[in-house]
């Protein structure tokens, strides 16, 4: 008696089960199609443009030494 009533708990869960997900892909099934079918607006990639800055040399303050020795041409 307990196996039939376990089965019969089982199967209406079941059934349940499989009515609801029926229920819900029936009640969105339009709104799957789209996200589906949904192509995204393509967007233009952002242009940075850099200003490359290269400051000028600037003398030196204090005179370079200038190397004497057997070396120095």
């Amino acid at each position: 008696m307990f196996a039939i009533v376990a089965g019969l708990v089982f199967s209406a869960a079941f059934i349940l089960a499989a009515f609801v997900i029926v229920m819900m892909l029936a009640a969105y099934r339009d709104k799957m199609i789209a996200a589906l079918l949904f192509e995204p607006i393509p967007q233009t990639a952002p242009v940075y443009t850099l200003r490359v800055r290269r400051p000028r040399m600037v003398p030196a303050l204090r005179p370079i030494a200038r190397p004497s020795g057997a070396l120095a041409a």
